[in-house]
């Protein structure tokens, strides 16, 4: 009788055991990756660069100095009064940068065990004049990072930078961005163009973080500030119901992507609590839909989830918000 009363608790004990000695051997397995990223430092080898060197440089970086450029251009560049600006500023605030490589070698080992068809790519830091839109350029073999829009949200240099742009512009930010490039690559863009499968496209890309980055919390995965985050889960239920309300789920009015999916300094719901609210709330409802699909399909890996049409995960998510009392 003894055993019998117990055996639930020891399958269950079992199933615990079992699923954190999985887990443990997944990790062990990403980490036992020979992968370990070096940065080169472009943006100090440019801040050297003069007539006399300037040949030798451009030979070991030809695909950063476009042929249409003559040397006296480039030279005067690496002695711009702006250009030296930043080169203090970058070199002040990354002297050291050992943790960002060990947290891009930590996260392309998680990358590589998912998709091990991608190649580790060469990362070279570049200073790119603040170009925040193109923090980063990721091809099959490279990897750019404009290490001048990571300097951090209250850097004199980001004066007139909007606070919903330039609240990411940090060093903690670098993997999230990197990860970012790799979901928009990996994951297939919706055939559908209702809101519903744009929504869930991006919860996609966020879904992709969740199990690439699971040492990272919500906020620098999605971008929100800690009470942004508190924001969105008080009010799930009632975004869910505006957005069942208004019919806008199978609507593929364009501007609902500019309303609820890009950034911008607030959601567009047009009613008072707008101010209060975060922007890009339908990528944040479409990663809940995501990660309640995921739930209920827990054999599924990353791979298998990414393909599934969005409707599909719509359909068999069974998300159902529920209210947060305070």
């Amino acid at each position: 009788m003894f055993l019998k009363n117990n055996l639930p608790i020891k399958l269950i004990l079992f199933f615990i055991c079992f699923g954190c000695e999985n887990l443990n051997q997944k990790q062990i397995k990403i980490n036992s990756q020979n992968i370990k990223i070096k940065i080169e430092r472009f943006d100090r080898v440019f801040d050297t660069l003069n007539e006399y060197n300037i040949s030798k440089i451009k030979q070991k970086y030809s695909f950063l100095f476009p042929l249409n450029y003559k040397d006296s251009f480039w030279i005067k560049k690496s002695n711009d009064t702006i250009y030296e600006l930043l080169v203090s500023e970058v070199n002040n605030k990354f002297e050291k940068i050992e943790n960002t490589e060990n947290k891009i070698s930590q996260l392309l080992k998680h990358i590589k065990y998912e998709f091990n068809e991608i190649e580790v790519p060469r990362v070279i830091s570049i200073i790119n004049n603040v170009d925040y839109g193109n923090r980063l350029i990721l091809n099959d073999t490279l990897l750019l990072i404009s290490i001048d829009s990571y300097l951090g949200f209250d850097n004199k240099l980001y004066y007139g930078i909007p606070n919903f742009i330039k609240k990411t512009m940090d060093i903690n930010y670098i993997s999230s961005d990197i990860a970012e490039k790799y979901a928009q690559k990996l994951i297939s863009k919706p055939s559908n163009r209702d809101f519903l499968s744009k929504m869930i496209y991006y919860g996609k890309q966020l879904y992709f973080k969740d199990i690439v980055m699971p040492y990272e919390n919500d906020e620098i995965k999605i971008g929100y500030l800690e009470e942004e985050i508190k924001w969105v889960k008080e009010n799930e239920l009632f975004i869910w119901q505006y957005m069942i309300e208004k019919q806008i789920l199978y609507n593929t009015d364009q501007s609902l992507e500019d309303r609820f999916l890009l950034p911008s300094p607030f959601t567009k719901f047009y009613l008072e609590i707008d101010n209060d609210s975060p922007s890009r709330i339908g990528q944040w409802i479409g990663w809940q839909i995501v990660k309640s699909f995921s739930k209920q399909f827990p054999d599924y890996g990353l791979n298998k989830i990414l393909k599934v049409p969005e409707h599909e995960i719509f359909k068999k998510s069974k998300y159902k918000p529920r209210r947060i009392w305070q």
